[in-house]
């Protein structure tokens, strides 16, 4: 150490020794310079100014070096070997050139070390090839160990000023000029103060050797044009800062349109910002300048984030709320120097937006409560936790009973007003865990988990007293009432649809049973419906094969005992069952509407084969209340009057009282058009509705038949006799004919004939025919008379 000080302090020239330092400094900064000036450019001039770059550094480590070998004063002559003076300038050019070659274009820190340890390999050569040029009159001696310190500290620090000045950080960069200037002061103080000079008069200076009077005019040029080149360096650089502040002006007008938050970055650190990301985090731009990304996104590492990809996370704003966002990285070339440029947009709208979608998909838009969809997730939900710890639970379906009556007579709007109305009462009965939705129309379901002490049951209890209490509408009050059917998970099924099916099949025996209650799912209730289901399949194939037959029971006068009619009674001779009763069929189409079809075929069937029949007869067709809703029955029964030629007369429309209940005024309407058209209308099963007396003064029927029901006590019970005396009297006072059906035995045929009645019809006449065994029936009655 104390070798080293000594050299330093009294074996050079200060003043030269700071030149030494000067033109080191001045070199280093033109290399940097024109460096950083071949990174932004490209092609021919990116190798001209790399090329010249290598020069400079490669001239400002020669020069320096001479510059000190002439601050050295030895005390004895000296020179220089010319060309191992020209060599080491060489070599440090070499030296330089290949490290940089190594190194450019390289990230890997590892890489930029061993670059630059071998651009220290060829400035070390330089050095003590410079020092071997050295000539003295006298002996050199070297201390091997100042030798191997000096360049073992020389090449670290060469390795270290290389890897730091190609990092992305500004500050780290900085590190890079100054270290490689300690460097080249370590290995020419080091190599200095290794040197032992003896003076010797007999060693006498070679001839070749070059004095350092002639060889400092040429250290002198060189110096100068490291000089002007620092000048144009520091010109080029000048200019680029300008261009970089220009683009990055430019940039910022046009982020500053974004309306994405939009941060350039240096590495993880924020260069400049726009105006949206202030506005999204709060902070001014000075503020932002300078920050760390990684405060701004805590949860976010931009290195691990892939370009072009979309992320989302979270911004941290100044008053330390956590915002949604979606980042977007992408990197850029500004100024010729990579950056990264961050898209930050705020997800806050779009996470309402996609929420209010959500919840317009999973609500029903007019009650407000739960739709279709939603309530099939809740109740796949309560099914995987059925399976996974067996906790039951019960699916309840709703229907309203009246609720067609309410917008019959009332309106749509009014219907609205009533749903929305039924799903807050539904929601006032129910507890916080149970869920209630809207299916449809006015259909509801509500799903209650549990199954403990009865709760489904007296659930739907309350449901049906709820319901049950008038509704206020628009200042009027409206009584609709409601059925419920109920399904037991795991008991009647885990499946949701099955569980859905079974409340509504228990729903749909609810109403059958009078409606304004709740009915609980039951096997034997699913195959009621199953057996349901099959029949009104074989219904419609039936109805497409042509399975259906007519039968005729013939009307005797009550006095003469001539057949006047005969009634057409449907059969469905089944392929297997045999002979189906119109029991078991007619609700079923009416319910499905096969029962126009049928009815069609019925009308035109019994018209047709009354036309093989004497004049005098007529035929009497029922008429489904189906059928007598449809406004274009008149015109179909006289189509089919033309079609088969049957005289209008002939044809009598049997129709029951409860056709009338539905709408008395439409209902007069339809019985007058079907008069106009010249048919004959009777009154079925009269005396088992209501309001009788009512719709026979204001209805134009022709005739009256009794029901059965009050034959079959005939003529024993007082009660039937009276009441089927009555009906006779009655009808022959309002002028119609009176036809009495059931009659079975003889005794029933006497007394209502006695009583005056105009036809008689039953089992005592005959049993109902197929239409060859009716034609063969009206022969034996013609040849008996």
């Amino acid at each position: 150490m104390q070798s080293i000080l000594t050299c330093v302090v009294q074996a050079h020239n200060v003043q030269l020794i700071t030149l030494a330092g000067f033109v080191c400094i001045v070199g280093i900064y033109a290399s940097f310079a024109v460096a950083a000036q071949a990174g932004r450019s490209e092609g021919a001039a990116r190798r001209n100014w790399a090329g010249i770059s290598i020069v400079a550094a490669g001239c400002t480590a020669w020069a320096t070096h001479m510059i000190a070998l002439l601050a050295f004063e030895p005390g004895m002559a000296a020179g220089f070997e010319p060309i191992l003076t020209a060599l080491s300038l060489l070599v440090a050019i070499a030296g330089i050139g290949l490290g940089m070659a190594l190194v450019v274009g390289r990230r890997h820190r590892s890489r930029r070390f061993a670059a630059g340890v071998i651009l220290g390999f060829g400035i070390t050569a330089l050095h003590y090839i410079g020092q071997a040029s050295y000539r003295v009159t006298g002996h050199v001696a070297w201390d091997m160990s100042l030798v191997a310190g000096s360049g073992v500290i020389g090449l670290g620090l060469f390795g270290l000023a290389l890897m730091f000045a190609g990092e992305r950080s500004r500050h780290l960069r900085q590190l890079g000029a100054p270290l490689l200037l300690v460097a080249i002061v370590v290995l020419h103080v080091g190599g200095m103060a290794a040197v032992v000079l003896t003076y010797d008069p007999t060693v006498a200076l070679p001839a070749s050797a070059v004095a350092p009077a002639t060889i400092a005019p040429i250290i002198s040029g060189v110096s100068f044009g490291l000089l002007i080149l620092a000048f144009v360096g520091l010109r080029l650089t000048m200019h680029a800062r300008a261009q970089a502040r220009q683009e990055q002006r430019r940039l910022q007008d046009l982020a500053n349109i974004a309306l994405e938050g939009l941060a350039v970055c240096d590495g993880d650190v924020i260069a400049t910002a726009n105006s949206s990301l202030e506005r999204l985090s709060g902070l001014t731009q000075a503020e932002l300048t300078g920050r760390s990304l990684s405060t701004l996104l805590p949860g976010l590492a931009l290195a691990d984030l892939p370009e072009q990809e979309e992320r989302d996370t979270e911004l941290t704003a100044a008053d330390g709320q956590t915002l949604p966002v979606r980042v977007l990285r992408k990197e850029v070339s500004l100024g010729r120097r990579p950056q990264t440029v961050v898209a930050i947009r705020d997800q806050r709208e779009r996470l309402r937006t996609e929420a209010r979608i959500r919840r317009l998909a999973f609500t029903d838009a007019l009650t407000g409560i739960p739709n279709r969809a939603r309530l099939g997730d809740v109740l796949a939900h309560h099914a995987v936790v059925l399976r996974e710890n067996g906790r039951g639970f019960s699916v309840l379906m709703l229907d309203l009973d009246r609720f067609k009556f309410v917008n019959d007579v009332f309106g749509h709007a009014m219907g609205d007003a009533l749903l929305r109305k039924v799903a807050e009462r539904l929601r006032s009965v129910l507890s916080a865990d149970d869920v209630a939705g809207r299916l449809g129309g006015d259909e509801f379901a509500v799903l209650a988990p549990g199954l403990e002490d009865g709760g489904p049951q007296r659930l739907a209890a309350c449901i049906v007293e709820a319901m049950d209490r008038p509704f206020l509408l628009d200042g009027q009050l409206v009584h609709v009432g409601a059925s419920v059917g109920v399904a037991l998970a795991p008991r009647d099924g885990t499946d949701p649809d099955q569980l859905l099916r079974n409340a509504d099949l228990a729903l749909y025996q609810a109403k059958a049973e009078g409606k304004a209650r709740f009915r609980v799912f039951d096997a034997a209730l699913a195959e009621r419906v199953e057996a349901r289901r099959s029949l009104e399949t074989e219904l419609r194939c039936a109805v497409r094969a042509g399975e259906f037959e007519l039968h005729y029971q013939p009307l005797v006068d009550a006095h003469s005992g001539e057949v006047t009619a005969a009634e057409a009674l449907i059969r469905w001779r089944h392929p297997r069952r045999g002979l189906v009763s119109p029991a078991d069929f007619i609700p079923l189409a009416e319910e499905t509407g096969l029962i126009m079809p049928l009815g069609a075929w019925v009308l035109h069937t019994a018209c047709s084969e009354a036309m093989r029949w004497p004049a005098a007869i007529k035929v009497a067709v029922n008429l489904s209340p189906v059928q007598f809703r449809d406004d274009r029955l008149p015109e179909t029964i006289e189509d089919i009057l033309r079609a088969t030629g049957l005289p209008a007369h002939r044809l009598e429309l049997e129709i029951t009282e409860g056709v009338m209940l539905d709408d008395e005024e439409r209902t007069l309407m339809m019985l007058s058009r079907l008069k106009s058209a010249g048919v004959g209308l009777s009154m079925d099963d009269f005396g088992t509705g209501y309001s009788s007396l009512s719709y026979l003064r204001r209805f134009p029927f022709d005739k009256i038949k009794v029901d059965r029901s009050f034959v079959r006590q005939l003529p024993a019970d007082p009660e039937s006799a009276a009441i089927v005396r009555a009906i006779i009297t009655m009808g022959s006072c309002l002028g119609m004919a009176t036809t009495v059906e059931g009659v079975e035995t003889a005794e029933q045929y006497a007394f209502v004939a006695s009583e005056q009645c105009s036809q008689v019809q039953g089992y005592h006449v005959s049993r109902p025919l197929p239409s060859p065994d009716f034609l063969a029936f009206l022969t034996d009655q013609k040849a008996a008379a």
